[in-house]
């Protein structure tokens, strides 16, 4: 396991990626972000994402198709599947996180990542003994 290999939740493109001035501290916390780890999202992640372009921050579909090939370029896409929906519904009932946050976590065990990047979780906590939830805007 590469000692730096990161899941990226949805909120971290977000900030990648929004043109709001007052978002600037965080693009560039994301940006340093993903040149600095081995990035690894999942079909989740690139909807949510595609969903908060179209609904807030207005981009055309013909524009969210370019930022997600750019994605796709420095992230390795991980695919929701049976086996990953059932980690997800063991750790929402240990940890109580929702079920969505669960399957990112899930996702993110299953490429045996070391870090969560997410602006939504707790800062530190250690999900399954080998996954570090990581706030880079903290």
């Amino acid at each position: 396991m590469s000692a730096n290999r990161a899941f990226v939740d949805t909120n971290v493109l977000v900030y990648l990626y929004s043109g709001k001035n007052d978002d600037s501290d965080k693009r560039r916390l994301a940006y340093e972000a993903v040149k600095r780890y081995d990035c690894q999202i999942s079909t989740q992640v690139l909807n949510e994402f595609n969903n908060i372009c179209i609904k807030k921050l207005k981009i055309t579909a013909q524009n969210i198709q370019g930022l997600i090939d750019q994605i796709c370029s420095y992230c390795d896409l991980a695919y929701i599947d049976e086996d990953t929906i059932s980690k997800a519904l063991e750790i929402h009932s240990k940890f109580s996180f929702s079920y969505y946050d669960s399957l990112i976590l899930a996702s993110a065990l299953e490429r045996d990542c070391d870090y969560l990047l997410s602006e939504d979780l707790s800062d530190g906590q250690v999900i399954e003994g080998s996954l570090t939830i990581k706030n880079i805007f903290a």
